[in-house]
This record gives structure tokens, C-alpha cells and sequence, in this order.
């Protein structure tokens, strides 16, 4: 009976060091590398966290250091009108996904270089300070002018009278601090204005970001001053630059 168990023991130790090397073999983790490896991944994937997917070191090092809320804005390409919105929110030192939307921008695509009617969006960092419209305030953290001279002019297309029900103001060319429809442009009309985030009405804007109506309500219910919310907005190959 002992030499049985012996026997057994020696098989079963045989089997155990086939499967390791099988593990090994097939790309599996061999035990005495796992800890370093995990422990390598793990720190890759934290380390990624810590700044914006998409978004080189040109526009990374433009969000101000004491924002914990980033819109980006994704643009399908320069001369495209179609985009996509991600909200990222920050904890501790790591960015997380927390929402995403598709969007529109500017019929014509982008620019860096924004003046008065080329329907291009602007790229860049833009802080996000204030936020209005015609509907009533949905319950947004950001301060909410509610004002019936949002409104879209009737000769517009019917399909765009309610692009402005609800806006956030891009600080581009504008005064932090005032209603969006404020009309005061700091460096001149000709470089354009009253950029916005705004609802969606299918189809390319003259230069602001459109998302659908639920998406204006969670970023309005969602985006906090004290976190200092910013936008990063252009077409893919510009923020990756």
C-alpha cells in the first residue's frame, strides 16, 4: 500500500509540473513571474489614468491643475461636423471615464485659428463657467440664466428653433462670470463668439458643440464649479498633436 502511494505522489507531481510548463508555453503567467508582471500592468494602467485618452502634452498641459471635470470633445476629423463627448471625472490622481455622448460641431470641422463665420469650431482648453437657456433650470450646479432671448430666430429651420433650451458657455472670447448671451467679445468680434455647448439638432453647428437633450441635462445636473470644469474639444489628430 505505501509503494501505491508513492506512486501516486510521483504522478501527480509529474502532471502538476506538465501543467505549469503548458501554462507557461501557451503565454500563461509562470509563477514565478506573476507578482512582477501584474504589479507592471497594473502600474502601466494607473499611470495611463493620469491624463486624458487622446489628448497629447500640447493641450494635456493646458488643463488647469485644479480641474477635476474634463468635457472632451472628439472630433471625427478636421473637416468633419461629427464628433463624440466624453465626460471625465478625476479621483485622487487618476481620470475616469464617466459618460459619453455623439455630437456635432462646426459644419465645416476645426480650427485653430476660430474667426466669425468660417463654421469651424475652435481646438483648445476652454473653461466652462457658465450655463442658460430658454427652459427653466433643470437643477444645473453651474450658474443658470434662464431667459426667453435664448431663443432661435422663427425664420430659422423649425428643426433648429429649440437648439437653445439649454446652453453652456465655452469661454471663448467671452466674459467668465456672465450670462452666455452676454455679448461682450474681449478680443473683437472678427475671432467669433458665443460658443456653446447646446442641444443637438442633427446635424453640423456654426461653431458650437450640439448633444441631445438628455446629454445637456446630465452635464448640467453634473458639472460643478468647485471642480473647475473645462472643455477640450477638436478633431482627433489636433489633440493628439
Amino acid at each position: 500500500m505505501r509503494k501505491i502511494g508513492v506512486h501516486r505522489t510521483v504522478v501527480a507531481m509529474a502532471a502538476l509540473g506538465t501543467l505549469v510548463a503548458t501554462s507557461a508555453a501557451c503565454g500563461g503567467v509562470r509563477h514565478s513571474d506573476a507578482g512582477g508582471a501584474g504589479a507592471a500592468g497594473r502600474t502601466a494602467a494607473r499611470d495611463a489614468r493620469t491624463r486624458i485618452p487622446g489628448i497629447g502634452d500640447r493641450l494635456q498641459h493646458r488643463i488647469p491643475a485644479d480641474s477635476r471635470q474634463v468635457v472632451a470633445v472628439y472630433g471625427d476629423g478636421r473637416d468633419s461636423p461629427d464628433s463624440t463627448v466624453v465626460l471625465y471625472t478625476k479621483h485622487g490622481p487618476t481620470w475616469d471615464r464617466t459618460r459619453s455622448w455623439p455630437a456635432h460641431n462646426g459644419k465645416q470641422g476645426w480650427t485653430a485659428d476660430h474667426h466669425e463665420g468660417d463654421r469651424r469650431s475652435p481646438v483648445g482648453v476652454f473653461t466652462l463657467t457658465d450655463a442658460g437657456g430658454v427652459l427653466p433650470d433643470p437643477g444645473a450646479r453651474l450658474p443658470y440664466t434662464r431667459d426667453a432671448s435664448f431663443a432661435a430666430p422663427r425664420w430659422w429651420a423649425a428643426s433648429h428653433w429649440h437648439d437653445f433650451d439649454y446652453v453652456i458657455a465655452i469661454d471663448y472670447n467671452r466674459v467668465k462670470g456672465t450670462a452666455p448671451n452676454d455679448p461682450t467679445r474681449p478680443e473683437g468680434d472678427a475671432k467669433g463668439g458665443s460658443i456653446w455647448l447646446h442641444m443637438d439638432h442633427g446635424s453640423g453647428t456654426s461653431a458650437c458643440v450640439s448633444l441631445s437633450r438628455a446629454a445637456m441635462e446630465y452635464l448640467l445636473r453634473t458639472l460643478d464649479p468647485d471642480r473647475h470644469p473645462v472643455v477640450v474639444m477638436g478633431d482627433r489628430a489636433d489633440l493628439e498633436a
